[in-house]
């Protein structure tokens, strides 16, 4: 399977020749990574208008906070500061994904204009999730998920982080494929960061492969996460604050996007965006090679382009 292929295009959303790029707008008082910064609806439409002008094909709207420790807010209020944006954004042209694991959020959002939901719980959380999606024809993101994170990184235990994630994913996926969500309209993230380790984080990227091998479309979300704060600090350090991520998400954007992933979950829009560019036209330049060996033709020798 070629990377291209691998990509997969979803069903119900517009088709890019690379890497897609979603940008996150946390409309929350209490985001790991921005502090509320957006959590007034004015701010985070804007907010969300701005990512699509720095190169967002999508952009990835949601109320409640799923840090390590956060407390669920409740339905009334996640509707309160959710619904709006929707809204408001996809008033404006702009591709909205939803990120709830309630069936009424969704439900309401995709009734606002949100074209795909991104639901960490993989339709667990609220067993209603499931038929609302299929109802509406919506897209569906599925991410590997074990549970709530209260009271910290639950059930993190793994003996091989990689076969039990695409297990796991595998056997979530047939549910929701069973609930009648079309096959066309599955996403898969390996849920990065959900009760996984930084050890556990690197090995899953260092083998989506084996998650490209469930068949369907490929969301990494490795934004300002933990592991890379760890990345980055060193064995004795301590980690940079997330905000100063961008640069490590960057570079994990050009890997899962030569990878094959179909889309990268990002906060800090622009790097990602000329990173996942500059993977395609790598990837084209190769494809284009391989076309003309295949074909016989000389292929262009060393320049003098190297020069320093």
């Amino acid at each position: 399977m070629s990377k291209q292929s691998g990509r997969g295009r979803v069903a119900g959303l517009p088709e890019w020749d690379r890497c897609a790029v979603m940008g996150v707008v946390n409309v929350t008082p209490d985001s790991f990574s921005d502090g509320g910064r957006f959590f007034d609806t004015t701010a985070a439409v804007k907010h969300g208008l701005e990512l699509v002008t720095e190169g967002a094909d999508l952009v990835d709207v949601g109320g409640e906070s799923t840090r390590p420790g956060a407390t669920r807010v409740d339905e009334a209020e996640e509707l309160k500061r959710v619904i709006p944006v929707v809204r408001d954004l996809s008033s404006e042209g702009v591709t909205v994904s939803v990120d709830t694991m309630r069936a009424c959020v969704a439900e309401r959002a995709l009734a606002a204009g949100a074209a795909l939901v991104n639901d960490v719980s993989g339709g667990l959380a609220d067993p209603a999730m499931i038929q609302v999606v299929a109802a509406s024809e919506a897209p569906f993101v599925v991410m590997h998920w074990r549970g709530f994170l209260q009271g910290g990184n639950v059930k993190g235990v793994y003996d091989d982080v990689v076969t039990e994630v695409v297990d796991e994913l595998h056997a979530r996926v047939e549910a929701v494929l069973d609930g009648g969500i079309a096959p066309d309209r599955v996403v898969v993230d390996p849920g990065l960061g959900f009760s996984k380790d930084a050890e556990h984080d690197l090995t899953l990227l260092a083998h989506l492969d084996r998650l490209l091998g469930l068949g369907h479309p490929l969301l990494v979300a490795a934004s300002r996460k933990r592991f890379l704060g760890r990345v980055l600090a060193g064995p004795e350090g301590a980690p940079p604050p997330a905000r100063e991520r961008d640069a490590a998400t960057a570079a994990v954007s050009a890997l899962a996007a030569h990878a094959g992933a179909w889309a990268v979950r990002v906060h800090e829009v622009r790097a990602t965006a000329d990173a996942v560019r500059v993977a395609r036209a790598v990837e084209g330049a190769r494809a284009e090679k391989e076309t003309r060996v295949a074909a016989g033709a000389p292929v262009a020798g060393n320049g003098a382009e190297g020069a320093r």
